[in-house]
């Protein structure tokens, strides 16, 4: 008899930036960004505040990776694609 192993992921936990304050998202964004670069596609939580989303997308296009801005169903998060 043969066993199979499934091989388990270690899936990345979103960046969720509920209740951070402004000024402390851009050190936050960029260790995420750089600490899991080579997982992508990441995920970063930004609710639906588009002053917290503009600085979570300067950050991103500054460091030349590729996003997209939520979905259909939910803008309130940043896909970092590469």
């Amino acid at each position: 008899m043969v066993k199979r192993f499934k091989k388990k992921y270690n899936k990345i936990q979103p960046l969720d930036l509920h209740g951070v304050k402004h000024a402390d998202v851009p050190q936050l964004v960029e260790d995420y960004l750089f600490k899991y670069q080579e997982e992508c596609p990441l995920k970063i939580i930004t609710g639906n505040s588009n002053r917290m989303k503009q600085i979570v997308i300067n950050i991103i296009k500054s460091h030349g990776f590729n996003y997209l801005d939520g979905d259909f169903y939910n803008r309130g998060y940043i896909s970092v694609l590469n």
